[in-house]
């Protein structure tokens, strides 16, 4: 069995959207509360927030295209490990679209990224609020032309989406949106150690729910 310490070892989805193995069960490596709140930005990348957020403040729009490219992966994963797929574009455009109006009201620019997240999730808090008295289609919902592989990687998806957050989170950063472990510590905020932790026993909490 791999180290919990091998969190590269997760291997994210294929360019296409297909997993890079037939079933996220041969993927291997090796508490909720306390994990989400273990955001620590390196002093780098803070001081690189805070610099585009100043410029975007003052109009520089350049600088929030910055920053977009900086978290979109990141927003989109979050956003997908709560939200239907079908969702998720258009609430990505709401997050950032929210943290542009909303930017003069962040009182630290340098803790851009962890506003910004916690952004996300409450826009998917509220997109479930207001979707309750509507009839929306399954994600799984297969086409006539849909590959046995895709329909398993949106199974799987709705598997992780019963996950603990902290879990499910950090699992669609590397298997969805194909964050290697550094990249989600340092766009989250997480420690290294955090992310090791989550991905260890997210990923056996979902071996065990695939295996059921």
């Amino acid at each position: 069995m791999t180290r919990a310490a091998d969190y590269d070892s997760v291997q994210p989805a294929a360019a296409n959207g297909s997993p890079r193995t037939s079933s996220f069960k041969a993927v291997e490596i090796a508490s909720f509360h306390t994990r989400m709140s273990l955001t620590t930005f390196s002093a780098t990348h803070a001081s690189e927030d805070a610099r585009l957020v100043r410029a975007a403040r003052a109009g520089d729009e350049r600088a929030f295209g910055a920053l977009y490219e900086r978290y979109a992966r990141v927003i989109h994963g979050v956003l997908l490990a709560r939200a239907p797929k079908t969702a998720v574009e258009d609430l990505v455009q709401d997050v950032f679209l929210s943290a542009w109006n909303r930017l003069d009201s962040l009182r630290d620019p340098a803790a851009f990224g962890g506003w910004l997240t916690m952004i996300a999730r409450n826009r998917a808090t509220d997109f479930h609020r207001q979707s309750v008295d509507s009839v929306e289609l399954p994600d799984d919902l297969t086409a006539p032309d849909a590959t046995s592989s895709r329909v398993e990687a949106l199974g799987v998806l709705e598997v992780i989406r019963t996950l603990p957050a902290a879990y499910r989170e950090t699992l669609v950063l590397r298997l969805v949106e194909g964050l290697t472990g550094p990249e989600i510590a340092e766009r989250t905020g997480l420690t290294p150690a955090s992310v090791r932790v989550n991905l260890h026993r997210g990923m056996t909490m979902l071996r065990e729910k695939l295996d059921r």
